[in-house]
């Protein structure tokens, strides 16, 4: 059991989160105005006292708690700590990113106390207040002296606690969706005063909107963390630190993809170069921008280089290269900026479309830019980067890299830094890349199958065709069909095996055997409408496997019912692929069951 605090963007982030897991969770929040569908917990609402909460943690058997409530709700902050603390719970603190702002034009406050001191010493005449219903009594202070509006929600509670606090209805600006900068323009202030609330709070939005004006610009800092609390920013580390501390509430762990670990080994390798010291572990970002931090095995410091390795960490999706060393050398060099090289076990790109040159090493742009950032922010000088993967060559023959035109070695990957349980998204950017490199190549038609044994009897049915115009679909037949669309292919082929195909007929666009089971009332139906006598209806209640109906069907039946069955399927998939699609139904030994050569005709 969870417990999670919320109200905040944040906490929408982290219910969606732990839906993705078969746990259950509680998520509080002060009053009922955020609606949340949990599908896994329970939406409870009102104050927790410090009593209350240990109360209610020991009642439901709390092992974790989640705070994902507002930065400045420091009081709940310091209840959450007490209690975890007496009852040995631990606390995962789900923070808000804060963009880093220069100093020019903004005066920082280390209280509310210390910003009515401040904003009476600036002079300043005209003050708009952008930092809610609840400090107007805290600003008292200011107010009372210099002309200030308030900007609060629309809501009566608000309305009743400005009355409360004595606040003038005529200087309070309800929020309505309408942009500082524009409220900024209708009430001419010369200071506002906001807290520093994070991107979800919309912060810098309310800087650069004063800033640009040349407004003065007061910001409340943000209360410290209990120290017992442990700090992520993003989805990805809450989940990780969930599947750390709690390991059966996801029945399927997270990893990191190549192109984190060598991000996060080319940071400590350069950290290494430029202080000597040896990280154990290093913090880096996600493409997205979330901190994450990972374990580091070795740093190697020289005079003019310095090799960082890590050990690559899949969690539980079968990768090939989960448990490898993946290094990185990073050295000084005269030309500016960063030049990548690809040391052992790194594969060579040799075809186009995947982003990168010919000859250039297999890094890919995203693993590239992330490396390129967070070098840059240490060191602004020239650096030569080369990635090596230990046993990287004898890898890549276990994976697609030779049909992306990638030889002699694996490939750095990974658009989001983070690798998903069995990686269903990793093949669908699998089958994406091999479509920009058919494209690439200007195939004259590019041919979809299931797998190796299908695209063997495909292959030869279009014996011209080059090797990367032959694409593996797995069971994602319907997010194949998209891809296709939305990369404008002209012409494609799908050939379909048997066990597919009666699968596929009824619309069932993902074909995965845990998923969808042969429907035999469906085929017989087909049958049916198809003029098939009475016996071939008998077969189809008897069989086992789909593979066995040709050989069950008598020639007749079979003449006619595996057309009916190819339209079907041709039919759902133009539904998504409009153009030009050809498609092929094959039996388990390769025959050709039926085929459509154009959008209309049907050759047996």
């Amino acid at each position: 059991m969870i417990l999670v605090f919320g109200g905040t963007t944040e906490g929408r982030i982290a219910v969606k989160t732990l839906d993705e897991g078969e746990g259950r969770y509680v998520y509080s929040t002060r009053s009922s105005l955020q609606e949340m569908e949990c599908v896994h917990g329970e939406h409870v609402t009102g104050v927790m006292t410090e009593s209350d909460m240990m109360d209610f943690c020991r009642e439901k058997g709390v092992e974790l708690i989640v705070d994902a409530a507002h930065p400045f709700a420091a009081h709940l902050h310091r209840t959450i700590s007490k209690v975890a603390v007496t009852l040995s719970i631990p606390v995962v603190r789900f923070e808000r990113r804060y963009p880093e702002i220069g100093s020019d034009g903004i005066t920082w406050c280390d209280s509310y106390e210390d910003a009515v001191e401040k904003l009476k010493e600036s002079g300043s005449k005209r003050l708009l207040a952008l930092t809610g219903v609840q400090t107007i009594a805290r600003l008292k202070g200011i107010w009372k002296n210099v002309e200030t509006w308030f900007r609060i929600l629309d809501r009566e509670e608000s309305k009743a606690k400005a009355r409360e606090f004595g606040f003038p209805e005529s200087h309070i600006l309800y929020y309505g969706g309408e942009d500082t900068a524009g409220l900024i323009e209708e009430i001419a202030p010369d200071a506002i005063i906001t807290k520093e609330s994070g991107e979800s709070g919309g912060f810098r939005d309310k800087v650069e909107a004063a800033l640009n004006r040349g407004v003065r610009v007061f910001v409340v800092k943000r209360p410290k963390l209990p120290e017992n609390f442990i700090v992520v920013d993003g989805r990805h580390g809450l989940r990780m630190e969930i599947e750390r501390l709690l390991p059966e509430f996801y029945s399927l762990h997270t990893g990191f993809t190549t192109g984190s670990c060598a991000v996060a080994a080319a940071k400590a390798a350069l950290t290494g170069l430029l202080t000597g010291c040896n990280l154990k572990d290093v913090s880096f970002r996600l493409p997205d921008g979330e901190t994450m931090k990972m374990g580091v095995e070795s740093v190697e410091v020289g005079s003019e280089s310095a090799t960082a390795s890590v050990i690559k960490d899949s969690g539980d999706d079968p990768d090939v290269t989960d448990g490898s060393r993946i290094s990185v050398t990073v050295a000084y060099s005269s030309v500016p900026g960063i030049k990548f090289h690809g040391g052992e076990g790194i594969g060579t790109v040799t075809l186009s479309g995947l982003g990168l040159e010919p000859g250039e090493p297999a890094i890919n742009p995203a693993p590239r830019k992330n490396i390129a950032d967070e070098l840059s922010a240490l060191y602004s000088g020239g650096l030569d980067v080369t990635v090596s993967l230990e046993n990287g060559a004898e890898l890549a023959e276990k994976t697609f890299n030779s049909r992306l035109g990638v030889v002699g070695g694996i490939s750095i990957i990974g658009t989001t830094g983070i690798i998903r349980p069995f990686s269903h998204e990793a093949f669908i950017d699998c089958i994406r890349r091999e479509m920009d490199v058919a494209i690439a190549m200007k195939c004259k038609s590019i041919v979809v199958n299931s797998g190796g044994k299908s695209e063997r009897f495909m292959k030869g049915l279009f014996p011209d065709l080059p090797p990367h115009a032959f694409i593996h679909y797995g069971n994602a037949i319907g997010e194949t069909m998209e891809i296709a669309r939305d990369k404008n292919v002209e012409r494609m082929v799908i050939g379909i095996m048997l066990g597919k195909g009666v699968k596929l007929a009824e619309g069932n666009m993902d074909t995965h055997s845990h998923k969808i089971t042969v429907n035999k009332e469906f085929l017989k139906d087909v049958a049916k409408d198809a003029g098939c006598s009475g016996s071939a209806l008998t077969v189809i209640d008897s069989f086992n496997l789909a593979r066995e109906l040709p050989s069950l069907l008598g020639p007749d039946d079979a003449s006619l019912f595996f057309p009916a069955l190819l339209k079907l399927c041709h039919g759902h998939c133009t539904k998504i692929f409009p153009k030009h699609l050809e498609a092929v139904l094959l039996s388990d030994d390769g025959k050709v069951l039926s085929r459509i050569t154009s959008q209309t005709g049907i050759v047996s």
